[in-house]
């Protein structure tokens, strides 16, 4: 499965509740911090919801 590489590139500060919560579930406090999370819909629907305030990028699973 690929993975997703997310980097929280602009401030939660004006964003509602709703959306700070989801960029704490995808484990981005600080902007410049990345995460590299599983590609699964549940992912996805978190990472379209606070797409202004991140960068995506997929990159190819290290599983062996």
């Amino acid at each position: 499965m690929s993975r997703l590489k997310v980097t929280l590139s602009r401030s939660s500060i004006g964003c509602t509740e709703r959306q700070r919560a989801t960029l704490m579930g995808l484990g981005l406090r600080r902007i410049g911090r990345s995460r590299t999370l599983e590609n699964t819909p549940a992912v996805r629907g978190m990472v379209k919801s606070v797409l202004h305030l991140i960068e995506v990028e997929e990159v190819a699973s290290s599983d062996a």
